[in-house]
């Protein structure tokens, strides 16, 4: 049985005043998989994932044409609340920036700034969010300290969890391993193959051998254009497309 559709790019462009940044992008993502966005800098990777939930609309500048839905519905017609679009579609950066509170108020930051005020609904939802991402028995003792003295993998998971005790439907990864190492990045990609089950995930990476292993499908940008998109052991084995097949051998890039 073919996955429902989450997303869908139609003709979809992007700019920043005169500079187009995406060209034509027609890109389906279905519900409950991890598509993994690979390329070189520069090749509108991030511009894409930041079109999803609106974040490119804080750069004067920006404009889009074509049509990007989010569960059947434009996120760019007029009535959409951006804020509500955000909270659906929780976005992680490349470098983790926790809040210098109490790992427990880092989790429920979000949820409490959304109006949840019930201290047993919190924790609830900061227990689930911490349980989630495979954090919780290397924090439950440590609830009440300042979350800046985790480690960066830790501090990355955290990030995910203030995400995840908002209730999103997507989460948008912006190389959230780039500055780990190994054995953190490893933490989080079993946390992000665990999390598909309940979330659709895209995550956009520079490291190819990471698309490889935790993505379901894979999409090459280049040049603000989508050269290809298929099931990631066809991108890696037998791509249509020799720039694709250059890229990932390393030939540029």
């Amino acid at each position: 049985m073919v996955p429902s559709l989450a997303i869908r790019a139609q003709g979809f462009s992007h700019y920043f005043g005169a500079k187009q940044t995406l060209k034509n992008i027609n890109l389906e993502v279905r519900q409950n998989e991890i598509l993994g966005i690979i390329g070189p800098a520069g090749s509108g990777k991030s511009t894409f994932l930041r079109s999803l939930n609106r974040l490119n609309d804080l750069v004067p500048g920006s404009r889009v044409e074509g049509l990007l839905e989010v569960e059947g519905r434009n996120i760019y017609e007029p009535g959409i609340s951006v804020t509500e679009l955000r909270r659906r579609l929780g976005m992680v950066f490349a470098l983790p920036v926790p809040l210098p509170r109490s790992v427990f108020e880092n989790v429920a930051f979000g949820a409490r700034m959304a109006g949840v005020k019930d201290e047993e609904e919190l924790t609830r939802l900061v227990t689930d969010a911490l349980k989630k991402t495979a954090l919780w028995d290397e924090v439950v003792t440590r609830l009440e300290t300042s979350a800046l003295k985790l480690s960066g993998g830790q501090q990355q998971r955290l990030c995910i969890a203030r995400i995840l005790a908002l209730k999103p439907r997507f989460i948008l990864l912006d190389e959230p391993t780039s500055g780990l190492d190994p054995v953190s990045t490893m933490k989080i990609e079993e946390t992000l193959r665990e999390l598909k089950k309940e979330y659709t995930i895209i995550l956009v990476t520079n490291n190819t051998k990471q698309a490889a292993r935790v993505a379901d499908r894979t999409a090459f940008f280049l040049n603000g254009e989508l050269i290809e998109v298929d099931e990631t052991v066809t991108i890696f084995s037998a791509p249509s497309d020799p720039r694709t097949n250059d890229f990932i051998r390393g030939r540029f890039g």
